[in-house]
């Protein structure tokens, strides 16, 4: 699965690879993808197959050992799609002999893992009013869970599940509550219905507790709250949702009334550890408004809260983990000038937590932008509705990336990996106690798990901006990566 595993930890758990012999990595093979378009796509391997999904929204299926190809299928887009932020496409998901892909015009298709061929293909909502996806979707059993992205065109969020064999859809969780619902008195007037709350990002799951774990993007209009009156439920959010109908069981506002951009859209990451001298089943959400979150995924409890990356927004956090505000860091016509930056002390880009080392590894940003506010009416479907946007300060001496190893105990920053220019790369974490991760100007590399002292690198000519996997076939253990617009697969040497 894209995560690695329900949990969305992002560990390998093979060991031919670890810290004595990482340094002897080589490739083994290339695949040269077909668009120039930048890869954000995890490559996934099942039986020794490996599902590749290229921008747009193409699958290919390659020998996991050789990288040769066996098939292609791509999808047919519309002339009209409105799209926010590149034309992505981050994984499919695999159950038996059924992949599953979502498509840029908000489509979600069921193809044949033996051939590409399409066994049923269905519309998750209207690309020309703002709907699209970009998600890997999350199978459970007979069930596809996805999401949906669009939140800067006035769209209303959703979490779907669908029948694997048929395509039809058994229940939908909408991410802005209607006025049925008690929680939508956290809209004013009818915002909800353009209050955004966007899903595209994958999300996690509990088979014990049978939930789904799934985190919500920004409330719309992005900066301009004015016309949103409330914390708006939910937005900016974690909700956890019973599986086989879609109730929901509790959820966790990151940041009520958000005016900043600042999506919780990261996959919760479950791990089952000791915190405060108990074992606990936690959930850990290094949050891109810079706070760094432990949370009890039973209950929705909060545990702790700290941050992880420069932020001058919140004085902190209260008990219950609702932001302490600071004044006058609201968006203004002249621009204000707050930390974290619109991209946010992380984004998407995938943390792993290594249950050997008992610490989650984040791709983290410190840096800051000056937001601005525009007013904006919402006047029809599809439309732009931010209201407003930021820029960056120059020069950006403030700017400053690292990979960073947390405490899910004590929220401590163990160690960092500064990584320059810049990073937007998501991470694994391996039985062999390594961390592998990516930089912007092509650098793959391996750290020791315990330190983050660079075990190995290699440039390999491409902007990296998707995560690594590891897989093995025959007995030999791979990483995957993609860069540029190709995929890398490197391996020790026979």
């Amino acid at each position: 699965m894209y995560s690695g595993n329900y949990k969305a930890q992002r560990y390998s758990a093979l060991t031919q690879l670890d810290r004595r012999n990482v340094e002897e990595l080589e490739i083994a093979w290339v695949h040269q993808l077909s668009v120039l378009d930048r890869a954000e796509t995890t490559p996934l391997v099942v039986d020794g197959v490996m599902f590749i999904t290229e921008s747009p929204s193409t699958v290919i299926a390659v020998d996991a050992a050789s990288g040769r190809p066996y098939w292609r299928y791509e999808h047919q887009l519309p002339e009209e799609i409105i799209i926010c932020c590149g034309r992505n496409n981050r994984g499919v998901a695999v159950q038996g002999d059924t992949v599953l892909m979502s498509t840029l015009d908000a489509h979600l298709v069921a193809l044949d893992a033996k051939t590409g061929s399409v066994r049923w293909e269905t519309e998750v909502q209207e690309a020309t009013h703002g709907y699209s996806k970009t998600d890997a979707p999350l199978v459970v059993g007979d069930k596809v869970f996805t999401g949906i992205a669009g939140g800067e065109y006035g769209i209303r969020g959703l979490i779907d599940a669908y029948n694997i064999n048929t395509g039809e859809r058994e229940w939908r969780f909408n991410t802005t509550p209607g006025p049925d619902h008690p929680d939508n008195r956290t809209w004013s007037g009818d915002s909800w219905r353009t209050g955004g709350a966007a899903t595209w990002m994958t999300g996690s799951y509990d088979p014990d507790l049978n939930l789904i774990y799934w985190g919500t993007g920004n409330p719309g209009p992005d900066y301009d709250g004015s016309v949103r009156e409330g914390d708006n439920l939910y937005s900016d959010s974690v909700v956890a949702l019973d599986a086989d109908t879609g109730e929901l069981k509790w959820y966790f506002q990151f940041t009520p009334h958000d005016i900043h951009d600042w999506d919780s859209t990261q996959i919760p990451v479950l791990a089952d550890t000791m915190f405060n001298g108990e074992e606990r089943k936690v959930m850990l959400f290094p949050n891109r408004n810079a706070f760094f979150y432990v949370l009890d995924r039973e209950t929705g409890e909060f545990l702790l809260g700290k941050p992880y990356a420069r932020q001058t927004w919140a004085e902190g956090l209260d008990e219950n983990g609702r932001p302490i505000l600071l004044p006058g860091k609201e968006p203004s016509p002249e621009g204000t000038i707050v930390s974290p930056p619109i991209i946010g002390a992380s984004n998407w880009w995938s943390p792993s937590y290594s249950p050997r080392t008992d610490l989650i590894y984040v791709t983290t940003l410190d840096g800051e932008t000056k937001y601005f506010i525009r007013p904006t009416e919402y006047l029809v479907p599809g439309q732009s509705y931010r209201a407003g946007g930021g820029e960056t300060p120059l020069p950006m001496e403030s700017y400053h990336r690292a990979v960073r190893a947390i405490s899910p105990q004590t929220g401590d920053i163990r160690w960092e990996f500064p990584v320059d220019p810049r990073t937007t790369s998501g991470l694994m974490s391996t039985a062999g106690d390594l961390v592998f991760g990516g930089s912007a100007d092509g650098f793959f590399f391996a750290l020791d798990a315990l330190t983050g002292e660079e075990l190995w690198h290699r440039n390999i000519g491409g902007r990296i901006h998707a995560a690594p996997m590891g897989y093995a076939v025959n007995g030999k253990q791979y990483v995957a990566i993609a860069a540029g617009n190709a995929i890398f697969s490197f391996a020790l040497p026979n």
